[in-house]
């Protein structure tokens, strides 16, 4: 009582802080005694007092906005002189019902205005301290049904093998890991060093998870069975280094995957010197699936951040690599792609082996528009990552169109162009080809190449219209 008569002092000379109380209102209704019981929020005073007025309760009610002043429906004064007539109150009720009434108005407000700020001081402490690091957040995927224990697993494992790539980039100048490995892909690409290490990487922390019983890569020329010892039943496809030009100048870089469950169990072992025979051929049929049937998808972002960013079909999260202990912090929650945005990504070298139609739309591009009057601006880094990572927080379009070269565009449909159509899908973006949506299409190679547009679902929406 002590403490509360103390607020009430204080609330006198002290300003209510802002964002607390901005407007009160006295309820009256009446009752069948005699007792009169003046509440604000809670009970207050009961006195016997007889007069020719039915009894009345007051009821006083608090309403939170944003003002930082109190005002009222009428002033206590006014209120305590409608529920008590002067002739019918003596000189001693007023003054103590009205100091009473109005010490405990301020009383009730400041209660209030030290639980709001209790909340915010929490929420303010929670956000300072309280880190949530992917392994918490899987934990919680798992615990909410949305993923088993088993991708649970093979999520971690892929994380693994991100961090220790992005530790071999960001040191590749000091332990002599640029320049070309001197051997050639499927794709008729020259290797990195980093390439072949990083697919090595990969393929280690999916083996030793337990969980894995198919694996793609880009630098593989045919899909790879798990050891049955050792296999699950999770078929994962992924790039291990997308932008690999990009290494030898510290530029952008990163790291793409999906995973796919199986059609049919594919477990077998393989030989060095084994060739496809009729169980690898099952294999690859097992892994050519549509987009549509990923589980989960993501990749990771090798530039002045570690970003590691998936979905598991329940929105888009991204996690930034803390490297003073090693982990990824959740940093980016629930990511919505812009529904318009203001650059475009094209390798405009190409400008002139694309079709007429894609050739207007970048003409349209150009010129000033809305809301500035200002053209799109062209954004091109080389790394189908970096490109897809702006684009997921800042909107746009990016394109890698088919061109007289090349017939069927440059990027792989199973493990590039479908793993990142259904991340953007999933934070509310569109991925077509120029004619179908992306993840509707079933490939019919591993290493099979699709063109891609993909983006902010007006951009996207726009470009069709000219490709029409």
């Amino acid at each position: 009582m002590r403490e509360q008569g103390q607020l009430c002092r204080s609330l006198q000379t002290a300003p209510i802080p802002s964002g607390v109380i901005s407007q009160t209102k006295l309820i009256v209704s009446p009752r069948m005694n005699h007792n009169h019981t003046i509440v604000v929020g809670r009970k207050i005073s009961e006195n016997t007092v007889t007069h020719r007025h039915p009894p009345i309760t007051a009821m006083f009610e608090a309403i939170l906005t944003s003002s930082s002043q109190i005002t009222f429906s009428a002033s206590s004064s006014s209120i305590i002189s409608h529920l008590f007539p002067i002739k019918n109150r003596s000189r001693h009720t007023r003054q103590s019902f009205g100091g009473s009434f109005a010490c405990t108005i301020r009383c009730k407000a400041v209660e209030i205005a030290a639980a709001e700020s209790g909340i915010k001081e929490e929420k303010r402490k929670k956000g300072r301290y309280a880190l949530e690091n992917l392994t918490t957040w899987l934990l919680k995927q798992e615990q909410a049904g949305n993923i088993d224990a088993e991708l649970t697993v093979v999520l971690s494992g892929i994380s693994m093998a991100c961090k220790q790539i992005a530790s071999l980039l960001q040191r590749s100048s000091i332990i002599n890991l640029t320049g070309a490995q001197g051997t050639i892909n499927i794709q008729g690409e020259d290797q990195k060093k980093l390439d072949v290490i990083s697919n090595e990487l990969f393929c280690n922390c999916l083996r030793s998870s337990g969980r894995t019983g198919i694996i793609v890569s880009e630098e593989e020329d045919a899909p790879v069975a798990v050891e049955e010892t050792n296999s699950g039943n999770y078929i994962v496809v992924f790039d291990p280094i997308d932008g690999s030009a990009n290494i030898d100048t510290a530029l952008t870089t990163g790291s793409i995957f999906g995973i796919y469950g199986p059609d049919e169990q594919c477990l077998f072992d393989i030989e060095d010197d084994s060739t496809l025979d009729e169980a690898k051929q099952r294999c690859i049929i097992n892994a050519c699936q549509p987009g549509k049937n990923l589980l989960a998808a993501g990749y990771c972002l090798y530039s002045s951040s570690v970003v590691f960013t998936v979905s598991i079909g329940k929105g888009v999260f991204a996690f930034t690599l803390d490297p003073t202990f090693g982990e990824f912090v959740l940093t980016h929650e629930d990511i919505k792609i812009p529904k318009t945005g203001k650059i475009y990504s094209f390798n405009e070298g190409n400008y002139e082996l694309w079709d007429g139609k894609l050739q207007s739309y970048l003409g349209y591009l150009r010129q000033p528009g809305p809301p500035n009057g200002k053209p799109y601006s062209g954004r091109y880094i080389g790394c189908f990552v970096g490109e897809i990572h702006r684009m997921l927080l800042y909107g746009g379009i990016y394109g890698n169109p088919k061109s007289k070269n090349s017939k069927n565009g440059n990027l792989r449909l199973l493990y590039e162009c479908a793993p990142m159509s259904y991340l953007v899908e999933q934070a509310g973006g569109k991925a077509t080809d120029g004619h179908q949506r992306i993840l509707d299409i079933k490939p019919q190679q591993i290493h099979q190449r699709a063109p891609i547009f993909i983006g902010s679902p007006d951009e996207v929406d726009r470009l069709q219209q000219y490709l029409a």
